[in-house]
């Protein structure tokens, strides 16, 4: 009598009608494969090994120990395959469209590196050699981090555009008002301060806040963007000039006698005596110090972090009263009656360099953010730009109808020019184009004469201070769109100020570093270390770092004796002197062929190159 088979024993189980019917959907890592169920095949499965069917359970303990030795030899494991990167695949079954890591143009990490590794460095000791391995791994990924971080920068500058023909000087600020949008409309407004002016202005450097100082004594520091009033008072006494220190907290104010500080509810902090007849005002924000410079010729350094003067230079040149800094290597640029322009550094009591520059008195003086470009203006109504990369030699000038009493460069390398009440501002003929003095990019007349000229950072704003007060001129593409939020926030709470500040001052730059190329302090002084070398074999009698002479090391049986010794010394002597007299006579064959190399081709042979050795 036939049996029905057991289900599980070679003999597939039996579909239900519902299930064979049901469609399995395709995953979206499968390809469209027809199958004779209409159905794709699945995301690949391990397959299971062949296991054995496992030894009923016995009460004998004695069957069970036998069990456990395996009386067939052990079959070799195959070693497994390792799959490639492009094999490999998900959870859900899916490959990496994009395996390894994200590529990174190579023209933007070279744009963001450092280290210049076509200069070779001398051979350095294998623990300096290590770290500076280190540090150029470090600065590698920094970059390639950097470029990749580039493409997330979506914002870009945009400039002001005419149609075909249209000059865009002629384009007034109530057009361009009526043209941008809301927030940006907010930006352009005019305080009417006539009863204190002529004003000074100094924007902050996360571009935030805004200090007004009037001649006649009034100090005003504000939130310019929400147009919060944060102090306001008046000195009773004549103000020259006015910044901001290392945050918006603190204010230093250029008086008729000495200079004071004081914080941003308004309350005097500190009044220093011994700058005294301050005209003009810089601060060196790296640095910690502020430069003043006086009618009595001097240019002071004050470190705020410390309080004590760095250092009071004099200038020799009368009365200063036109200066400006480098932002690329903090070096101070004083302007002179006599038509030079001179670089000071704190740790020199002579200027770095003197540039003639007019045939009359400096008037006004400012240095582009990347420290390439100076322009200057004179009594001679010339204005000059100059390329400070050890050349200063003029690149372009031109005759202005008048003197330009005050210049300010954008961060973008926007020049803006005051003069009289007029206010030009020059620009290049494109985004990534060298300044431009043909044409004017923009104008503006405004209400009394100029007396303060500058960029906010990281907003497309020209502030302007003058007799009737202040003005907030729109200038589009002026400043720069991204900007880091660990070093200038705009919107820091001040929690972020206090830890930025603490950080700062760890990281502050002594003032004797201060020289015309930065990059001059990474490289290695050979000519200092060869001196120090003599000076030092000078001082002990003899070069430490010499190589040793050559000891035989004794010998056992009787084979130390002094004339064997002696014979190995000779021995090692003779192979170093047979080693000098091959190099001698390489160099001597070198020499000889680029002495015939360096011989005329084709010239007749004289007599007397027989006595030519």
């Amino acid at each position: 009598m036939e049996t029905a088979p057991r289900p599980g024993r070679n003999v597939p189980p039996k579909k239900d009608k519902l299930q064979a019917k049901r469609k399995r959907p395709r995953r979206y890592w499968e390809e469209e494969a027809p199958d004779a169920a209409g159905a794709s095949p699945g995301p690949p499965r391990k397959k299971k090994r062949n296991q054995e069917p496992r030894p009923k359970k016995s009460n004998d303990t004695r069957l069970l120990k036998k069990s456990r030795i395996s009386k067939k030899p052990p079959a070799p494991k195959k070693p497994r395959e390792q799959k490639t990167p492009e094999a490999r695949r998900s959870l859900s079954g899916a490959q990496d469209p994009f395996p390894g890591p994200a590529p990174a143009p190579a023209e933007g990490a070279r744009k963001f590196r450092r280290i210049d590794k076509s200069k070779k460095l001398p051979r350095p000791k294998p623990h300096t050699r290590s770290r500076l391995e280190v540090a150029e791994a470090e600065e590698e990924e920094t970059s390639v981090r950097a470029a990749r971080s580039e493409l997330l920068l979506a914002e870009e500058p945009g400039f002001l555009e005419g149609e075909d023909g249209e000059d865009t000087a002629k384009i007034r600020q109530a057009d361009i008002v009526e043209a941008v949008d809301i927030a940006s409309a907010a930006k352009h407004f005019d305080l009417n301060l006539r009863q204190f002016g002529p004003y000074r202005l100094n924007y902050s450097r996360t571009g935030r806040h805004l200090a007004l100082g009037g001649r006649r004594g009034h100090v005003a520091a504000l939130d310019w963007v929400t147009k919060k009033l944060m102090c306001e008072i008046n000195v009773m006494e004549v103000v020259r000039d006015i910044r901001f220190l290392h945050s918006e907290a603190l204010l230093a104010v250029a008086q008729n006698r000495w200079l004071h500080i004081y914080d941003n509810q308004g309350i005097e902090l500190h009044c220093i005596r011994r700058c005294d007849r301050v005209t003009r005002l810089e601060f060196l924000p790296f640095h910690f110090l502020l430069a003043a410079a006086s009618e009595t010729g001097f240019l002071t350094y004050l470190d705020v972090s410390v309080g004590k003067i760095v250092a009071a230079l004099n200038a020799r040149a009368g009365r200063l009263s036109v200066m400006a800094q480098n932002p690329y290597n903090a070096v101070i640029h004083l302007g002179h009656s006599n038509g030079t322009v001179s670089l000071w550094s704190p740790a020199m009591k002579e200027p770095l360099a003197k540039i003639l520059c007019h045939r009359g008195g400096v008037r006004a003086v400012a240095v582009d953010s990347a420290g390439t470009y100076m322009a200057t203006s004179g009594l001679d109504h010339q204005l000059k730009i100059f390329d400070l990369r050890g050349t200063f030699q003029p690149v372009s000038a031109r005759t202005l109808p008048q003197g330009a009493g005050h210049l300010a460069f954008s961060q973008r390398g926007l020049l803006a020019a005051g003069m009289g009440d007029v206010v030009n501002i020059w620009a290049g003929q494109g985004a990534a184009s060298p300044l431009s003095l043909e044409q004017p990019y923009l104008t503006h007349r405004l209400t009394g004469p100029v007396q303060g000229l500058q960029f906010c950072p990281f907003e497309d704003v020209l502030g302007v201070g003058h007799s009737g007060g202040f003005t907030s001129m729109l200038v589009p593409g002026a400043a720069e769109p991204n900007f880091d939020g660990l070093e200038s926030n705009p919107y820091r709470s001040r929690k972020q100020r206090q830890e930025w500040e603490v950080k700062a001052l760890l990281e502050k730059v002594p003032a004797e570093l201060i020289c015309l190329d930065p990059r001059a302090l990474a490289q290695v002084d050979v000519i200092s270390l060869e001196q120090q070398q003599k000076e030092r074999i000078e001082r002990l009698g003899y070069d430490p770092e010499a190589k040793a002479p050559f000891q035989p090391k004794p010998k056992h049986k009787g084979r130390s004796s002094t004339a064997s010794l002696v014979k190995r010394k000779r021995k090692v002597l003779a192979e170093e002197h047979r080693d000098k007299v091959r190099q001698s006579l390489e160099q001597q064959q070198r020499q000889e062929k680029a002495k015939e190399r360096a011989k005329p081709a084709g010239g007749r042979p004289s007599a007397l190159d027989r006595f030519v050795r």
